[in-house]
């Protein structure tokens, strides 16, 4: 079947509208609304069926051939929607616009109109059914003006927009810091051979769109648009790269959401610079957000999230990936966390509290898009309320204690904002419910005595319920029958009786009162015209009621949303009370400290601990972590390193751990040593691990040499580097030669701070002519053939790697571990001025194997075998000793 199904002449009128819609939106799986269900015909349904596991079927003909068609339940759409999204498909949903009533009024074939009401991308999600809870969901839009870039993002779910121009070589960096769900992108860019292989590789999240989308002047005219200004200096100074970026996905929320664009914060400008730079493969390797294997549990963000909100969570996550450069800034960050620290009492009621709070900013999201309901507006009510608690708790009137750091500017946008929302707090406490149903077609989320027309309608609605009670008792007099007056959502009010007593309905006097309608298996049904004149009564009190709850409804919408800007920064403001609380809170639990920062080039980390691994030696009860030391300062043994020791013995954990405890350290929070002194780092590098890359053509090595260039090329002096076991991919002399070059490179060019670990012994000697290079070593210790790994870092370098007995611990069949030891034995000897190659030739193959014995046991071995030693008395025992002396072979 084609992708692309043209109509026909004689197609009927719904298959030519369905047609129509499908050509306007051909990139799209178009959900099409066919009473309760979304229906997909042709390529969509085959597609969608597969991706779904649902079963696909047939409807009708056209062009000759039968038409694919599945569909899936309204209500459970979501769930649908949710799998599409994550396979990378786009989804239209077309929606019925009228009632089919209005549509026969134009003839029997009329056809109900519809219309696509949204575009469902991976980006522009607001429901939580299809949402993370703690993950922010950017949509991303990358511009260009002439040679410059920008990247314009956009939380659209929690309101966040900002624009960051960038040079193309940090185009990696920035996507690995936002992370985006969907990016923007003029096609042409794809054929650029700078940023063509990064933009594919981003596969479903890239959306490719026409270059006219990203005209600048378009762009700055949909701005003042959007915001309502006439000039966008008030917002800041905005290069067209930058106008290009945050007009292309401006337009592109209008599209999706079809003009009701979600309550978005006006766009504020950050520098590239404003942010530790770490790019995709170190994110990676240190397993910030997610472990190697693509899961949360076990990353460093799993493991020190102790955020008892979905908003402090995300903003954490957000923390994280974007440490700070900034001095003044961090230190505001670390002035929060030591507040919370050093006050439990105060510590834990705001966390109590903080644990009522709802997410406003998904909550007013929803709302502002037309997806929202009255439990989102429970939410911003109870947000509200939980602020003003949160506010009265740190008392901002106290001089002797005031907040410090960030947390000042929190309590203000509380105060500030709580007085700006006055009215709406009061209207919302004052007309909601106290558990709101989610949709306002339910109905019943306007409390009783809040509006006198509504509580009309309802006494109406319900006295009249009351009636039909009475009336079904007055029935059962009259008629001796056991009837039940029930009620459905098609024959609306009717009575029912079991097929026995039917016959007394519809006989004698009985009959002139009650109609037959409906006859099942089990049951018959009846009507009566005062029945009829009740429903007609409760259906137009009900639809008033409902009718008079859905005007309060959109008045209190209109409002909220006239109060985004208040609402979202009240939001904020939770959102950073929980991240400082929750870091202080970790900080008391795991011994954390404050670490000193400043724009020197040090790096002094007294007894520094891995933040991850830590933790997980004392969940399993496997021992205590060791803390070591390391020093790059510049008034340090040296700012490179150079780290040997076996296998198993921490070299890996010892690099990683300092490279965890930087980013820990700028992005606000304390970190597991007994001191740290650190020197802003702007960029971080990380080589550890190996892994290849096969759907882009990339062995192990070739991966690694590709990540090796970039920090080579990258880094500078006040960036951090780690390197593990750089050329290991390769022949030996290859893989030494490259490692030698690369610590040269970075010790006289570079100049960065840098961790180099090695199983190269030979380049320890390179520290007699680099005079800032530094060697330390794992410390083990060998007892009994084998060797205890101490995971201690001291000064010094291996004597050799212990390989082999690394081998012996995992398991390695000890016929391989014996040929190992005499291969390596000769190629020892083959350093010292022997021919090796010859001398392993000489080792006959396999020799260490061990052969299966084929001797027979001795008659004496046999005679042992029988003798319990116990069981022997003393002239017994003499007596066995003369009886295997005569059973011994001669001698020779």
């Amino acid at each position: 079947m084609n992708e692309h199904v043209t109509p026909e002449p004689d197609a009927t009128p719904m298959m030519a509208q369905y047609l129509a819609i499908k050509a306007a939106h051909a990139d799209y799986l178009l959900f099409y609304r066919m009473g309760d269900f979304y229906e997909l015909f042709f390529n969509d349904a085959v597609r969608a069926s597969g991706a779904l596991d649902i079963a696909l079927t047939k409807r009708g003909r056209h062009q000759g051939d039968d038409i694919p068609m599945c569909g899936v339940p309204v209500h459970a759409a979501d769930a649908y929607l949710e799998k599409l999204i994550r396979k990378g498909f786009r989804v239209a949903v077309c929606e019925q616009i009228e009632d089919p009533a209005e549509a026969r009024k134009r003839g029997a074939k009329s056809v109900v109109k519809r219309e696509v009401i949204r575009l469902v991308t991976p980006g522009t999600l607001t429901e939580d059914s299809l949402l993370r809870p703690r993950a922010a969901n950017i949509l991303a839009s990358l511009g260009r003006a002439g040679g410059d870039l920008a990247l314009a993002s956009a939380d659209m779910s929690a309101g966040g927009f900002t624009v960051c121009a960038i040079e193309a070589g940090e185009l990696g960096a920035e996507l690995a810091r936002l992370s985006p769900s969907e990016l923007l992108v003029p096609d042409s860019l794809l054929a650029d051979e700078t940023l063509g292989t990064l933009l594919k590789s981003l596969g479903p999240a890239l959306t490719p769109l026409p270059p006219v989308k990203f005209d600048s002047h378009a762009g700055e005219r949909a701005l003042k648009a959007r915001y309502g200004v006439a000039s966008l200096d008030g917002f800041g100074a905005f290069s067209r790269a930058e106008l290009s970026a945050a007009g292309a996905l401006i337009a592109y929320l209008e599209l999706t959401q079809k003009g009701r664009l979600p309550a978005l914060a006006p766009p504020s400008r950050v520098a590239s610079n404003a942010f530790m730079s770490i790019d995709a493969a170190t994110r990676r390797n240190l397993e910030l957000t997610e472990t190697l294997k693509g899961e949360r549990r076990g990353s460093l963000l799993e493991t020190i999230d102790c955020s008892v909100t979905a908003a402090g969570a995300r903003e954490l996550a957000s923390r994280l990936a974007a440490p700070l450069t900034d001095v003044a800034m961090i230190a505001a960050r670390h002035d929060a966390v030591g507040f919370f620290a050093d006050d439990g009492e105060l510590r834990r009621a705001m966390r109590d509290d903080l644990k009522q709070a709802p997410d406003i900013a998904r909550a007013l999201a929803r709302l502002s898009v037309g997806r929202g309901g009255p439990r989102d507006l429970g939410a911003l009510r109870d947000g509200i309320r939980c602020a003003r608690a949160l506010r009265d708790k740190l008392k901002l009137d106290d001089a002797l204690k005031p907040p410090p750091g960030e947390l000042r500017d929190a309590c203000r946008a509380l105060a500030d904002g709580i007085a700006a929302l006055s009215r709406l707090s009061g209207r919302l406490e004052f007309l909601l419910a106290a558990e709101p149903p989610f949709f306002a077609r339910d109905g019943g989320f306007i409390v009783t005595g809040a509006h006198a027309p509504l509580d009309e309608a309802r006494q109406l609605r319900d006295e009249s319920r009351r009636v039909i009670a009475g009336l079904e008792t007055r029935y059962r007099g009259d008629s001796a029958v056991p009837l039940k007056i029930k009620h459905n959502g098609v024959l609306g009010y009717f009575i029912e009786v079991t097929p026995q007593h039917a016959d007394k309905l519809m006989t004698g006097a009985a009959r002139e009162t009650f109609r037959h309608r409906q006859t099942m298996a089990g049951a018959v049904r009846f009507s009566t015209d005062e029945l009829a004149t009740l429903a007609s009564r409760i259906a137009e009190a009900g639809e008033r009621a409902l009718a008079l709850e859905l005007v309060l409804f959109e008045e209190m919408v209109t409002e909220a949303i006239q109060h985004a800007a208040e609402l979202g920064t009240i939001a904020n403001a939770l959102a950073v009370l929980d991240v400082a609380s929750a870091l202080g809170e970790l900080a008391v639990a795991r011994r954390l400290v404050r670490p000193r920062i400043d724009r020197s080039l040090a790096f002094r980390i007294s007894r520094g601990r891995h933040p991850v691994v830590e933790p997980a030696l004392e969940h399993t009860h496997a021992g205590s972590f060791v803390a070591n030391d390391c020093n790059l300062s510049p008034d340090g043994p040296g700012r490179l390193w150079l780290v040997t020791g076996p296998n198993m013995a921490g070299k890996s954990t010892f690099l990683r751990q300092n490279a965890l405890i930087a980013i820990l350290a700028q992005a606000g929070a304390f970190v597991p040593a007994d001191s740290a002194h650190i020197g802003i780092v702007d960029r971080l590098f990380s080589r550890v691990g190996a892994g290849d890359d096969l759907a882009a053509g990339r062995s192990t090595f070739m991966v690694e040499m590709v990540e090796t260039a970039a920090i080579l090329n990258q880094a500078t002096e006040r960036s951090l580097v780690i390197l593990d076991e750089i050329g290991r991919g390769t022949a030996t002399f290859d893989g030494l030669a490259i490692a030698w070059a690369s610590v040269e490179h970075l010790h006289e060019r570079n100049r960065s701070r840098a961790l180099f670990a090695t199983h190269y012994h030979e380049m320890t000697a390179m520290a007699e002519r680099l005079s800032s290079l530094a060697c330390v070593t794992m410390r083990v210790r060998e007892w009994n053939d084998t060797i205890v790994f101490l995971h201690e870092v001291a000064a010094g370098t291996a004597d050799r790697s212990y390989g082999i007995h690394v081998a012996k611990l995992a398991g390695l069949p000890p016929s391989v571990v014996a040929r190992a030891q005499e291969v390596l034995a000769a190629l020892e000897e083959g350093r010292e001025g022997h021919k090796p190659l010859a001398r392993i030739d000489d080792l006959p193959l396999f020799a260490a194997a061990a052969p299966k014995s084929t001797t027979r046991a001795s008659a004496v071995e046999d005679a042992l075998r029988d003798v319990s030693p116990d069981a022997l008395t003393p002239k017994a025992a003499l007596e066995l000793l003369y009886m295997l002396k005569s059973k011994l072979p001669p001698s020779p």
